[in-house]
């Protein structure tokens, strides 16, 4: 039997739902037999991708807010994925959220964790839901309540339904024989 890996992700607070649901649904869904990269997402998306030595790669937003990295250890060997959300220089040092996988991560865990990042598909939240409101536009549209709700329902309905697909097809398809029928003998009567 092959022996699992451990792996670590861990997701900030404030991290949007929209982002975490897409880690999330990968964890059900079985990996991709050809995963996308993560550097041609962000540039498709217009960031600006930045390498360095020793293996280092950074991407930043362009509101500045935003950067994915993936830093080298020590060996060079072993990196791991930080993703960092901060106000722009002189609006504060603290970071809205973060999030964090590291080299053993299953590579197509962060890849549909920085799809759903670059995702522009607007977010649904409530007017003063929002920290650092000032930092967004907020318009008053789309779906709400219990169109909420039902989206979310169907959400984890493909999401399920995806796993029990993907478990079905690696279930065995071969059904152990069964053993012959046993053999009936007369039992001898006491005298």
């Amino acid at each position: 039997m092959k022996a699992s890996r451990c792996w670590h992700a861990a997701l900030g607070g404030n991290t949007p739902v929209e982002i975490i649901a897409g880690f999330t649904d990968a964890l059900v869904r079985p990996p991709p037999k050809a995963g996308q990269e993560i550097w041609p997402m962000l540039q498709k998306a217009g960031w600006t991708v930045e390498r360095e030595e020793r293996s280092n790669e950074r991407a930043r937003h362009p509101d500045g807010m935003t950067t994915v990295e993936r830093s080298a250890g020590l060996d060079s060997d072993w990196h791991s994925w930080d993703v960092v959300v901060a106000p722009p220089t002189g609006l504060g040092q603290h970071r809205l959220w973060s999030a964090y996988f590291d080299d053993r991560t299953p590579r197509h865990l962060p890849t549909d964790f920085v799809n759903a990042l670059t995702d522009t598909a607007p977010v649904s939240r409530g007017r003063y839901d929002v920290p650092h409101s000032h930092l967004v536009t907020q318009v008053e549209r789309g779906a709400q309540g219990d169109q909420l709700a039902a989206a979310h329902d169907a959400r984890l309905k493909a999401a399920r339904t995806a796993a029990r697909q993907a478990r079905r097809a690696s279930a065995p398809t071969t059904r152990p024989a069964s053993a012959p029928d046993a053999v009936t003998t007369p039992t001898a009567r006491g005298r």
